[in-house]
């Protein structure tokens, strides 16, 4: 459930105030831990960017999104909607040029472009690359990128290139401009991208605009140059001082970003919103943090889906302040359909407007809710339950990248095992270390009424089945991650 809270009330003063609309910004990170950034308690990386950005905003300690992984939580973002919603469920895993998000969704981009924004997209897509799922037929003006869900970041034979996890020597990047013009990219992929972004504010500083810069970084494969390497060889773990590195590289674009803004005069009627799509992943060996929160990426532990979220809009929202209730990446439809004088609502998504200059003092959400074929989690202000599915595969079942091979038609989404039954006391331990199921079956009652309400509404059928899964232990059980 969705609180609306004072949203007409918002709109209503915003457009009586006379305040123009402002531009947006969304700085998108691909797999950035919530123990990565310096504000959020990071003590690895240097990330003085993305703290400043935070000294100027508003940082969400209970910021989410809407799955544990790349493509659904974007296609929630996009969409203001659960992925359930409209059948984006699961990782295309490479079939992105067989099938695309619903056409029939609406994204960011097409509401802002008919709200009057010149829209563009900088960076990865992962959302279909079939012409009707392309970005430019998707809301956005301007495109440079990659439509799928991987690349490298540079030719692993340039001198001062470090890689970690296989060697990409030879590999170089070709992205696209618009719908289909090629461009091969030499530099840096980071770099490059930061300096796309920066091009396009300087070109339109006298319009509103709102730009996607959706970052790949810190992704895999861990690449990354000698100048930001050099900022880490103090540390004697390849994975940890590339993977730190990467994220230097994101924090510099944080501050480019600003500063072209700065030089455009635009920096204080624009709104800024950086987090990550999911969190950090336990494949690259421990380089990166989710501290102090359990679980990585592909899971609905809170490592998996509490991202480092910040909001930034110096004309409208108070600075330096934290905003500690349970928000969500859906939020950003609403929010930004307020922000634009938009008189509008959506399914899932609540503008947080009001929430986080402190008209209203309340939270957003009733309950937050996940769901990757057979497992599932919802929240309320304090407790979590997880469900996730058991299994009667085993480690040694696991192939040479630590997932199973799936079976013809992709996983299957029932419970022939049942379901192992976590609740958490985010208030007290948001460490999730202590499972209180056995002691609260009220609480588990409760909650799992509460999904079971949002599921029923979930009446799409997944566009593509899931063919990625891994195992993971959680209290002694070995159970399935479908994704």
């Amino acid at each position: 459930m969705v609180r609306r809270g004072l949203f007409t009330l918002v709109v209503a003063c915003a457009s009586a105030s006379g305040w123009a609309q402002p531009n947006i910004v969304v700085i998108l990170a691909d797999d950035l831990g919530y123990g990565d950034i310096g504000v959020n308690g990071g003590e690895v990386i240097a990330t003085p960017y993305i703290d400043a950005l935070a000294s100027r905003g508003v940082r969400l300690t209970q910021g989410y999104v809407s799955h544990p992984v790349c493509s659904p939580s974007r296609a929630g973002l996009m969409t203001g909607r659960y992925q359930q919603r409209h059948g984006w469920e699961f990782n295309p895993a490479g079939r992105d040029t067989a099938a695309g998000m619903s056409t029939e969704e609406r994204t960011l981009a097409d509401v802002m472009r008919t709200a009057g924004y010149r829209t563009a997209l900088v960076g990865k897509w992962h959302l279909g690359s079939q012409p009707e799922h392309h970005p430019v037929n998707r809301g956005f003006d301007e495109f440079f990128g990659f439509v799928g869900g991987g690349s490298v970041y540079i030719d692993a034979d340039v001198p001062g290139v470090e890689s970690w996890g296989g060697r990409r020597a030879g590999q170089s990047n070709t992205m696209v401009r618009g719908l289909d013009e090629r461009e091969v990219v030499d530099e840096y992929l980071t770099d490059r991208f930061t300096n796309e972004a920066a091009d396009f504010i300087e070109r339109h500083a006298d319009t509103p605009f709102f730009l996607f810069l959706s970052h790949k970084t810190p992704h895999t494969p861990l690449q990354a140059t000698a100048k930001y390497l050099n900022r880490y060889r103090h540390i004697e773990d390849d994975a940890t001082r590339v993977y730190a590195a990467m994220v230097a590289s994101l924090d510099d674009s944080v501050g480019a970003v600003v500063a072209a803004l700065n030089r455009a005069g635009r920096r204080d009627d624009t709104l800024i919103v950086f987090l990550s799509d999911n969190g950090c992943a336990e494949y690259i060996a421990g380089g990166c943090s989710n501290s102090p929160l359990r679980g990585h990426k592909r899971y609905f532990h809170e490592g998996g889906v509490r991202v480092p979220f910040i909001v930034s809009w110096p004309d409208r929202l108070p600075e330096g302040t934290i905003f500690d209730h349970p928000a969500s990446a859906l939020d950003l439809m609403d929010t930004f359909l307020a922000a634009a004088g938009r008189d509008e609502v959506s399914d899932d998504s609540a503008n947080l407007l009001p929430f986080l200059d402190g008209t209203d003092s309340g939270a957003p959400h009733d309950y937050l809710f996940w769901r990757a074929g057979p497992s599932f989690a919802v929240r309320d202000d304090r407790w979590k339950l997880i469900r996730y599915n058991r299994t009667d595969f085993a480690r040694e079942d696991l192939d040479g990248s630590g997932r199973l091979d799936p079976p013809e038609g992709g996983w299957p989404t029932d419970s022939p095992h049942g379901r192992v039954t976590l609740l958490y006391d985010l208030v007290n331990d948001p460490s999730e270390t202590v499972n209180y199921a056995a002691g609260r079956p009220d609480v588990v009652e409760r909650l799992t009424e509460a999904w079971n309400g949002w599921n029923a509404l979930n009446t799409s059928e997944a566009i593509l089945p899931a063919y990625r899964s891994t195992l993971a232990e959680f209290h002694g059980e070995v159970v399935q991650l479908v994704f």
